[in-house]
């Protein structure tokens, strides 16, 4: 997915090539046994100026650098490459455990590792299953793989603003890869499944927050009835997303995965601060409109007539866990005096630094959103749009 947002950061190298390998047409040839191509276009190598990987990217890059030496292995190679030519995203963990070459079984193990290792990084539960998944970087190297040309292996990067990532070969070496020009040889990136980690992820969210004292739609507590215009009997007033956009803005190649999700923020019932979460898989692309018919605010949980909007992204750096401290630290710092005060700015407060920068998370947030809004909001930061409507949900 390649939605994006507002806030970015100085760029920086894609972290710590171990060493910078310039190989013309024929070294390529001898090195992987492939026809001989053009040598990749390399990026200037300023080590000096090279930003740290994250959690995440690292434990993608080692596990790019075991999976570049084990295409050694031919019978390995030849199911891996028929795996990426026929799906746009290959399940490493479930291709490697059921493989009969004796490499893809030792990647089995490494990948299994990686996925623990990913779930821990990300605040997520031991069970969230493989998060791991193996893709060709663009599809314009589908003839190149397909005539047999040996990819090079490089980690999904998280950072919008890096210019170059580290590729490995099939003898382990690195090569720097310039992120503004695609590469001559194929490469396959390793990446998150972002579908299946934010929806995991939320889950952790709302179970986390409602432990914290926050409410949330996993709260325990039901809320009290409500009074006013969102009361009834048979049926509840909410807000629908009617249609969406993001801003336009062109991505490197080596980008990652990335998921879109909303923290809707408000007073509870029963007066404590209250968060709820909606997953917005649908938001594939910028520059794009999209109709969801999506509820984005039930009515019946929130106090007051308005609610605020956060929208974050999950491109593979948020850990959830942290995410679920960092916003109910602040906001049960924050109590209900009686009259609506938005809670948007204790929840951004809190995200750290880091989102907005190297890792910028933040996507937009919409303030005093009422129940009778109808038409068109522009969020504050000016990156994302949403029309709204008025929409009622009956009971059964």
């Amino acid at each position: 997915m390649s939605t994006r947002r507002s806030r970015r950061a100085l760029a920086g190298l894609a972290g710590a090539a171990l060493a910078l390998t310039v190989l013309p047409a024929t070294a390529v040839q001898a090195a992987t046994g492939s026809p001989a191509v053009p040598a990749p276009h390399l990026a200037p190598h300023r080590a000096s100026h090279s930003a740290p990987l994250s959690a995440t990217e690292r434990i993608q890059d080692e596990l790019a650098r075991d999976t570049a030496v084990s295409l050694a292995d031919s019978r390995w190679s030849a199911q891996l490459r028929a795996a990426a030519l026929g799906s746009a995203a290959v399940d490493l963990h479930a291709l490697s455990d059921r493989s009969t070459a004796p490499a893809g079984r030792r990647l089995e193990a490494a990948v299994a590792d990686a996925d623990q290792e990913l779930a821990e990084a990300k605040g997520l539960d031991a069970g969230s299953g493989s998060l791991l998944r193996l893709r060709l970087a663009d599809p314009s190297m589908r003839t190149a793989l397909a005539k047999g040309v040996k990819p090079l292996v490089a980690a999904a990067v998280s950072d919008d603003n890096r210019n170059s990532v580290t590729a490995w070969d099939g003898a382990g070496r690195a090569h720097v890869l310039a992120a503004d020009k695609l590469p001559a040889l194929p490469v396959y990136l390793i990446d998150i499944d972002t579908s299946k980690a934010l929806t995991a992820g939320l889950d952790v969210l709302d179970r986390e927050l409602a432990k914290l004292g926050v409410g949330t739609a996993a709260g325990s507590q039901k809320p009290t009835a409500p009074t006013g215009a969102a009361a009834s009997t048979d049926g509840v007033w909410t807000t629908r997303i009617t249609s969406i956009g993001l801003a336009d803005d062109m991505e490197p190649w080596i980008k990652g995965g990335a998921e879109i999700y909303a923290l809707v923020t408000g007073w509870g019932q029963d007066g404590v601060a209250r968060v709820d979460t909606v997953q917005m898989p649908y938001l594939d692309d910028d520059g794009r409109t999209y109709y969801p018919n999506q509820v984005l605010v039930n009515w019946f949980s929130y106090k007051y007539n308005l609610a605020d909007v956060v929208l974050m992204e999950d491109d593979g750096d948020t850990n959830y866990k942290e995410l679920a401290r960092a916003i109910a630290a602040a906001l049960l710092t924050l109590t209900d005096q009686g009259v609506y005060a938005p809670l948007v700015d204790a929840v951004l407060a809190a995200i750290p630094d880091s989102w907005y920068t190297d890792d910028p998370d933040y996507v937009d947030s919409w303030y005093t959103l009422s129940r009778q809004d109808q038409g068109r909001r522009t969020g504050a930061s000016g990156n994302g749009w949403m029309t709204v409507e008025p929409y009622w949900v009956e009971q059964f």
